[in-house]
């Protein structure tokens, strides 16, 4: 019952509400920017149990793993497990996550469509940029494509 008392049903790690009902190491993938394995490199650089339940977390190990997912390098990590590496403006490598990543993703593709590179001249087209073949796939949307077309005042097959 003493158990009850301090468990918390939504926990909120780096502006993101957390299940407090799943093991820690699960919860944390909820975060937008943090895979399966920088949730686990998290949980081994704090000491914190990767099998026990968010919502039995302490305040100072809730505040222990923000601390690691916001400085990575701080407490740690590999710099090949980041996933801003070697950035394009500073140099410098950082891990980034939620509304950031979003914001810094979009302006990445707004900079290659810019820039005419070929990355960007697939994203404007609505193509797909990392080398799949077009025969088949990516077919839907794209407008131009009606299917068969029928000579004007041509008549029907019955």
């Amino acid at each position: 019952m003493g158990e009850d008392e301090n468990f918390k049903h939504i926990i909120r790690v780096v502006n993101t509400d957390l299940d407090g009902s799943k093991p820690i190491v699960n919860a944390l993938r909820k975060i937008y920017g943090v895979s399966f394995m920088f949730a686990n490199m998290v949980c081994s650089a704090t000491g914190v149990d990767k099998t026990k339940k968010a919502g039995t977390l302490s305040d100072d190990e809730v505040k222990k793993l923000e601390d690691a997912i916001n400085n990575p390098l701080g407490n740690g990590a590999p710099a090949w497990m980041l996933n801003r590496r070697n950035d394009y403006e500073t140099g410098e490598d950082k891990h980034i996550t939620t509304a950031d990543l979003k914001f810094i993703k979009d302006n990445d593709i707004k900079m290659m469509k810019k820039f005419k590179t070929y990355r960007g001249i697939r994203h404007m087209d609505g193509l797909p940029v990392r080398g799949q073949k077009t025969k088949s796939n990516f077919r839907k949307n794209k407008g131009n494509v009606t299917g068969v077309k029928k000579r004007p005042g041509a008549k029907s097959g019955k």
